[in-house]
């Protein structure tokens, strides 16, 4: 398995799994396996200090990181997450599955992702805008509405990318809102794309169990990570007459065998800032979560959650990835053995990346859709890629991962031969 001199890693740390990945698919990729190493390394990896004076008058430094994997097929896209695990190979991993996704999906992208190794709740606002401010100056040099453009992740959101967008105005002169997506919609952000990530899991979803043969109606549903694109996935599945049992996030773990009332969790959860003490359920041990029956399990929080011995005691039917990377390699691999299918997280929660290129082609026309054109365009975009990957799927006879990555490594590797190297 190829390496790079700065990162070591396993096979189920994030790099290794995506290498993993890369290594499964390269059987298929014919004549273009001649390119397939151009996969395996990250184009451009940045590495920025961010010192800032606290409120309390010290001096504090944090680091940061903006990863472009792949320009191949355009300007770098993803996210930044500001967490206090972040690491360089973590992002790398992100950024690279942020290319795949974006080819899987057929949008004109590359991938890329950025982090900061930060706690974001021991910071006051202030102390966050300086990071954020201070973050985005020193990416500066790598970011622009057609080079690179971030977008939220883990624990950022549109004020985020409302000081980021400014921050790149203010330095090189002009207002530029498309510099970043997920923007307030005051800044040219767009309608639907704060919900945009779950309802394109719950879209995703609705095909792949139309295809299973699972009924909608009363369906079992397990929900891990009850924030943005966990919470809106559920309410969706919800109202459209599934059950939600089960779910997980950062203050606890929660069952319900009849279904929770939707509304009064999130109006609880909006209330406390998570799941845990609600009362229309009863607390469950974390590790139990994994061992609930259930038609549909979508783990919607970090990566790594599925491992070999939680795969081995899912008592579910289908996996829908709404986080990125939650299936490490040795659990994907006892899936399959058992015939549980798993919706890849590249197509699975490719909602947010689809809406954010809406947002990108708004702010550059600027004209702005209806929130039920970004609904109608999302769906359409997302069920047609879907469409190709589960034929490709059958085609070849292979997982529907190993199907995603063959469609979307075959794009970007076309590009690449197009384009020839320089010089």
């Amino acid at each position: 398995m190829p390496n790079l001199s700065f990162v070591s890693p396993t096979r189920n740390s994030p790099w290794g799994t995506y290498l993993s990945q890369i290594d499964a698919v390269e059987p298929y990729l014919g004549k273009l396996a001649r390119w397939v190493e151009t996969l395996r390394r990250p184009k451009r990896a940045l590495i920025v200090d961010i010192p800032i004076e606290l409120d309390n008058g010290s001096i504090a430094h944090f680091e940061g990181y903006r990863v472009q994997h792949s320009l191949t097929r355009g300007p770098g896209k993803g996210g930044v997450r500001y967490h206090p695990d972040v690491t360089l190979e973590e992002v790398m991993a992100l950024s690279a599955w942020m290319t795949i996704k974006n080819a899987a999906v057929n949008l004109p992208y590359g991938g890329a992702k950025g982090g900061i190794r930060l706690d974001p709740k021991a910071l006051s606002l202030k102390e966050l805008e300086k990071v954020t401010r201070r973050y985005t100056s020193e990416i500066g040099i790598i970011i622009g509405p057609q080079q690179d453009i971030p977008a939220p992740d883990v624990n950022t959101n549109g004020q985020i990318m409302a000081w980021m967008m400014d921050t790149y105005s203010m330095n090189t002169g002009a207002t530029a809102t498309g510099v970043v997506t997920g923007k307030p919609i005051a800044l040219g952000g767009s309608l639907g794309r704060v919900q945009a990530t779950g309802r394109g899991v719950f879209v995703i979803g609705r095909e792949a169990m139309r295809r299973l043969h699972i009924d909608m109606e009363g369906a079992r549903i397990a929900v891990q990570g009850f924030g943005n694109v966990g919470s809106i996935a559920a309410k969706l599945f919800a109202a459209n007459g599934a059950k939600v049992v089960a779910v997980q996030d950062h203050t606890g773990t929660i069952l319900n065998e009849s279904g929770f009332d939707m509304q009064n969790l999130l109006d609880h959860v909006a209330a406390t800032g998570g799941v845990g003490g609600f009362k229309g359920g009863d607390a469950i041990a974390n590790d139990d979560f994994w061992k609930v029956k259930s038609d549909v399990l979508i783990p919607a929080a970090l990566e790594g959650q599925i491992n070999k011995e939680r795969a081995e005691g899912l008592q579910t039917r289908l996996v829908l990835e709404g986080a990125n990377g939650p299936t490490t390699p040795d659990g994907d691999a006892v899936l399959a053995d058992r015939g549980i299918v798993v919706v890849p997280d590249v197509i699975a929660n490719s909602g947010g990346v689809t809406v954010s290129y809406f947002e990108w082609v708004q702010d550059f026309s600027s004209f702005f859709w209806t929130e039920d054109e970004i609904n109608v365009r999302l769906d359409k975009i997302i069920t047609g890629a879907f469409k190709h990957i589960w034929d490709t799927s059958e085609i070849h006879r292979t997982s529907l991962r190993t199907a995603a990555f063959v469609v979307a490594c075959t794009r970007v590797l076309e590009a690449r031969v197009e384009r020839g190297l320089y010089p």
